[in-house]
């Protein structure tokens, strides 16, 4: 009796109980979180601004009597879902150029990267053309998160680095005097650097650039049938590649980019200067077959872009066939900014309306940019690859308030900004960062629903 009754009270001890079981179960999924944070994080910020977004849009398209599929998917979003539905031969007549005409070629203006993979999602049972778009979206915009936290961190790592100055100056090759200039050594960041714990936090750092990417002027696009999303996971992780000497990474990422849209030729240029580079160094050094992955970065990333250029060149006759449809359909040339200055000039002295305002000092704000990262010794390639996009986008013509939205990939200038505000006490972080959100969110349902002309 009194061994049975020893036996049931040791088995009821044993027996675990159900607040027990589920704090184990809660303890276990908190360590697989923590375990890879450095994915959870970013994807969960970059959700949670994108939601904030999408809900004011959604208010700001209730208020207007329109629905928000009609809104998310406006302009050129139209485009892309007409081209993944039907192809670039069945796009609709009533889809026109800026200058409202058509011809057999214009749908070739648009590069078929994005619209062939939300194509290809559409046809899994359930989905519309929209559904598919908007979940493309949701998808590579979690990609591009984790690729931009982890950018900003290897960039921040480069420049809280003491030494980093001499190493930027020597990889390159700058006259000392010129070198010193542009990368100078200052004693603030050689003490940060040596702080115990890293002051700022890289992992914050990473985090708070996520905010900055997901909530920037047009960061709206993000959610919308655009290629934004896609574009900037491509360039994030390619330059990670870069950074980290992955040229299997940066060459397929690259060369994927360059069917997304034309300012890949930015990003398939510095990949292949900075593999180029590498290639030659272990040449030079003897290591001909440490060269290969480097040499593969090379060759490799511009093939997608060349291709679908030549794809236009066979369906216009021409092989300056994509260029002409741009110039032509939406006026788009490079005129060695004349006309960014002219709507700069014109704005500030006499525009009446908030966007174009807002359009002309998100400009200017990025032309301040380049030298804050510069002086803030940005690592040089992706210093490189943000100066070249902002040159292409500002030397061009066109429309000029689609500015804010085609500058969208230029984050990576953003990167000194993260890294001042974690310096920042955490409250007055929170307090930037929310209204950083509150004005982007403002900001793009404005430009989606208020005013009235394309993005």
């Amino acid at each position: 009796m009194l061994a049975n009754g020893a036996t049931d009270e040791a088995t009821t001890d044993q027996t675990p109980s159900a607040s027990t079981t589920s704090g184990s179960v809660l303890g276990r999924c908190a360590a697989v979180l923590y375990r890879y944070r450095d994915w959870v994080e970013p994807i969960a910020l970059f959700w949670f601004v994108r939601l904030i977004g999408v809900l004011t849009v959604a208010r700001f398209a209730s208020l207007h009597g329109r629905s928000l599929g009609s809104v998310l998917s406006s302009w050129d979003g139209q485009w892309m879902l007409d081209i993944a539905e039907f192809g670039y031969d069945g796009v609709p007549l009533t889809q026109t150029d800026a200058r409202g005409l058509r011809d057999a070629n214009t749908p070739y203006a648009f590069f078929p990267g994005y619209p062939y993979l939300v194509g290809a999602v559409e046809k899994i049972p359930g989905f519309t053309a929209y559904g598919a778009a908007i979940t493309v979206n949701v998808v590579v915009g979690a990609l591009a998160a984790v690729g931009v936290a982890r950018l900003a961190q290897l960039c921040a790592a480069h420049m809280l680095d003491p030494d980093s100055a001499g190493r930027w100056r020597r990889a390159v090759r700058m006259p000392t005097r010129l070198g010193r200039w542009l990368f100078p050594a200052r004693d603030d960041d050689s003490a940060a650097a040596q702080t115990v714990g890293a002051d700022p936090d890289l992992h914050r750092v990473g985090l708070i650039m996520v905010v900055l990417f997901a909530a920037a002027p047009m960061g709206i696009v993000l959610s919308m049938a655009y290629t934004e999303a896609l574009f900037c996971a491509l360039a994030a992780w390619a330059l990670v590649g870069v950074l980290r000497g992955n040229w299997y990474l940066a060459g397929v990422t690259a060369f994927l980019s360059g069917f997304c849209r034309p300012t890949a030729a930015v990003l398939i240029a510095v990949v292949m200067l900075c593999g180029a580079l590498a290639a030659w160094r272990l040449i030079r050094q003897g290591r001909y077959g440490e060269s290969g992955p480097a040499l593969f970065a090379v060759v490799f990333s511009p093939l997608g872009y060349i291709a679908y250029l030549c794809i236009v060149w066979a369906h216009t006759g021409s092989p300056t066939g994509w260029f002409t449809i741009q110039t032509q359909g939406w006026g788009t040339s490079f005129d060695w900014g004349r006309a960014t200055y002219n709507f700069i000039n014109s704005v500030l002295v006499s525009e009446a309306e908030i966007a174009p305002m807002v359009t002309a000092w998100v400009l200017l704000a990025t032309f301040a940019l380049v030298f804050v990262s510069l002086w803030k010794r940005l690592p040089w390639p992706v210093w490189l690859y943000g100066v070249l996009l902002v040159a292409q986008i500002a030397g061009s013509g066109g429309l000029m308030m689609s500015r804010p939205r085609l500058l969208l990939p230029a984050f990576v200038l953003l990167i000194p900004i993260a890294i001042g505000i974690a310096r920042l006490k955490v409250s007055t972080q929170i307090c930037i960062l929310v209204a950083v959100i509150a004005v982007s969110s403002w900001f793009g349902a404005h430009m989606l629903t208020v005013y009235p002309h394309a993005i």
